[in-house]
């Protein structure tokens, strides 16, 4: 799988044009598209509609800050950006329908299945991410400053050009993404361009712009807050609008790699002579160690912590560093060196391994076979983005995310890999040899410089290339199963050697190591061993139920009682069980006979829900409670023996009382339960405000409306029952009044 995407990468892998891809799917679809995304499309502008839609999409912020998709969905859009653009599949990915929704990734049939589409302009868009390569071409692209991007596209289109510069620069990326054309293109550079590249190359690939003034001998220095100003005319400016030499903020310029190795190639007769004599050395004499480690394929290891972070109880944030205890916990569940398995699982998280997605077998990384998964690490390790030996703590995630600049390892990682390819397989070389070989190499003295300046950026102890070239040998290619060491305990002396393992050659090579087939198969009543065949979003899938069993040479996993019967009790029919089984190799008669003890149904049982339960020991006063019309509600029947179940939706306010109607008591924590009265009633808001606020601060409104109620309050009478006079006439009739006044008036003539 690895070799045909790397194949098609070169070839039919090459990345389509944005626009072309609008105007080739059908017209229903894209209309579909624009009303998903609400594009204006305005029929008066001089562009088609396919234009406007692409730089419309090219705006998106999911291109900006890809961790707004989804995990699954985030991780296949970089493997596919991995793959140059295109990736074959088998079947169609769950995760695709975001990106497909959004018009980020398009599919069409191909012969050997479906081709996954990322148009170019959306490529040079993404942001660096951690399994990429630093210093690649297309992530120095992505992070230039628009000028630099408007520069390279109007010298590959021959005119200017005007924002979104990323689909500008699709015809720039077609020829720089291509090596036969980007090699056409280094050697077609004049001379005086030419020797500016192989000076730069020499010192490391990197310069700062003083040394690039000085390079190119400008004799006009120009400066600004952040230092000298690069020349707007010199080689250097040529070299940048080619985009073979990038600026980097604020004043740094980068040659990427894949044009390092093509103006490297120059000196490659003086390593050639170099490589010469130290495979002299080798032949003259015996190296053979007293003590040997032998390396192992990453590949058990690594699909062992696979299954184990499938464990709900393990969290592992996609931004941060693995975390320590996990690691541990690891190393001393596999026995293994911590720092075997802080790679492995470095290089995992960057290849998408950890995912939940990995279960999906339609693309990488689900798809690879266990032979194809070390390739795939290897090639994640020369990437740099997760791992860097230059650090004290490797992991890159680990740093701060303002301190994760990539420093210049990966020119030691090529110095080495270099040497050890012209060792044959089965001869011991002394470190010394490799060490020397690092030295005498013409771009060691920049590349300390270049390390230096690194560890004073991120305030880091500052590493020499001996060191780097020590640590990636005796601890990265040894975990990758790259080489044996011998006589580890002389390496500070210089005694240790050094063998390039058959295994290793083949992933310098970039192949698949030739290994014996294993299919999958049952060792015994219970152990599963995994073949160089089986997949890994097989393996993936097995994770709920079974238990890991070794994990060195082989990855054994065992199924057992406990196991099925988590897995059952977490939801996974016996169906499901059986079915993933089966596809990694047939079932043997012991394991069918445990699959249906396991299957087996004694019986059945409902469930029903209930508020309590109503402990009563006199049979008859139970069914009194059940039987009566004030409590038959309050209870579920049928009930067990001893008590009732109490209906949900019922308080014990509600249940102390209807049980009480009964003459019965209901004790609750050794105490009867007693119901509490009926509130009074409440009292108005303004005669509660009249009663306890203070005379002298109660309010003009709040007496007239207490003198209100007193005027229209019903009169008062003495203590005899008597009402008072005033109040009295008050109420009679004035007709009453006038009479009584009369009989007064003649009570007086008298």
């Amino acid at each position: 799988m690895i070799r045909q995407n790397s194949t098609a990468r070169r070839g039919r892998g090459r990345p389509s044009k944005l626009t072309d891809v609008l105007r080739a799917i059908p017209d229903k679809e894209l209309q579909g598209l624009i009303r998903r995304l609400r594009i204006s499309v305005d029929e008066a502008k001089r562009i088609d509609a396919p234009s406007q839609v692409a730089r419309a999409l090219v705006g998106l912020s999911e291109l900006k800050d890809p961790s707004l998709l989804p995990g699954p969905t985030r991780e296949l859009l970089y493997r596919i950006a991995e793959e140059g653009g295109l990736l074959r599949v088998e079947s169609l990915p769950a995760a695709l329908e975001p990106l497909a929704a959004r018009g980020l990734v398009f599919a069409r049939g191909g012969e050997g299945g479906i081709e996954l589409i990322l148009p170019s302009a959306f490529l040079l868009e993404l942001s660096t991410w951690e399994g990429e390569h630093p210093r690649g071409l297309r992530a120095l692209i992505a992070q230039a400053s628009p000028e630099v991007k408007a520069g390279i596209a109007s010298h590959y289109l021959g005119r200017a050009v005007a924002p979104p510069y990323s689909i500008a620069l699709e015809e720039a990326w077609d020829q720089l993404s291509c090596p036969d054309q980007l090699a056409a293109g280094v050697e077609s550079l004049a001379p005086m361009e030419r020797n500016l590249l192989q000076a730069i190359e020499q010192v490391g690939g990197e310069v700062d712009t003083e040394e690039l003034l000085e390079l190119e001998r400008e004799p006009l220095r120009l400066r600004g807050a952040s230092g000298a100003t690069p020349s707007r005319r010199g080689v250097g400016f040529a070299l940048e609008r080619r985009g073979y030499l990038i600026p980097v903020h604020p004043n740094r310029h980068l040659i990427p790699t894949e044009v390092a190795r093509l103006v490297g190639a120059k000196r490659e007769r003086e390593r050639a002579k170099m490589r010469g004599e130290i495979r002299s050395s080798v032949l003259e004499e015996d190296h053979a160690p007293r003590r040997a480690r032998f390396s192992e394929d990453p590949s058990p290891l690594v699909m062992a912590m696979a299954l184990s972070v499938r464990d709900p109880s393990v969290e592992v944030k996609p931004t941060v560093g693995t975390p320590r205890s996990l690691l541990n916990r690891f190393s001393t569940r596999f026995g293994r060196d911590l720092e075997c398995v802080s790679l492995l699982a470095a290089l995992s998280r960057a290849t998408g391994v950890w995912d939940p997605a990995v279960v999906n077998v339609s693309g990488p990384p689900g798809s690879l076979t266990f032979a194809e998964l070390g390739l795939m690490l290897f090639e994640a390790w020369k990437r740099g983005g997760a791992w860097d030996e230059a650090r004290p703590d490797a992991e890159v995630l680990r740093a701060p995310r303002e301190s994760r600049e990539a420093s210049c390892v990966g020119v030691i990682q090529e110095i080495v890999l270099d040497a050890l390819s012209e060792l044959g397989e089965g001869s011991w070389v002394p470190w010394d040899a490799l060490a020397g070989y690092v030295r005498s190499d013409a771009r060691s003295p920049g590349v300390a410089r270049l390390l230096e300046r690194w560890a004073v950026r991120q305030g880091a102890p500052t590493p020499t290339p001996i060191s780097v070239a020590r640590r990636i040998v005796f601890e990265s290619l040894f975990y990758l199963g790259v080489v044996d060491l011998g006589d580890v305990e002389d390496a500070e002396g210089g005694g240790a050697t050094v063998r390039l393992t058959a295994r290793g050659r083949a992933y310098i090579q970039g192949e698949v190591p030739v290994t014996r087939t294993v299919p999958a198969s049952f060792l015994d009543n219970h152990a599963l061993r995994f073949g160089s065949e089986t997949r890994v979003g097989h393996v993936v899938s097995v994770a709920p139920f079974v238990e890991i069993g070794r994990a060195q040479g082989h990855l054994d996993v065992v199924l057992t009682q406990q196991s099925l019967s988590r897995a059952l009790s977490a939801g996974f029919g016996m169906d499901v069980i059986t079915e993933r089984l089966r596809t990694i190799t047939a079932l043997p008669d012991p394991i069918e006979r445990l699959l249906h003890q396991a299957s087996a149904v004694l019986g059945r049982a409902e469930f029903v829900a209930c508020q309590g339960f109503l402990w009563v020991d006199d049979a008859e006063l139970c069914e009194m409670l059940r039987t009566r019309r004030q409590t038959t509600d309050l209870f579920v029947e049928p009930s067990p023996p001893g008590g009732l179940l109490i209906a949900p939706g019922v308080d014990l306010e509600k249940l102390a009382g209807r049980c009480r109607a009964l003459g019965i008591e209901v004790v609750v924590q050794g105490n009867v339960y007693r119901t509490r009265s009926t509130a009074p009633p409440r009292r108005s808001s303004a005669t509660l405000r009249a009663a306890t606020e203070p005379k002298s601060r109660r309010s003009t409104t709040t007496m007239k409306a207490v003198k209100k109620r007193a005027s229209t309050a019903p009169p008062s009478s003495d203590v005899h029952g008597r009402e008072s006079g005033v109040r009295r006439a008050e109420r009679e009739p004035e007709s009453e009044r006038q009479g009584l006044g009369l009989r007064r008036q003649g009570r007086d003539r008298s």
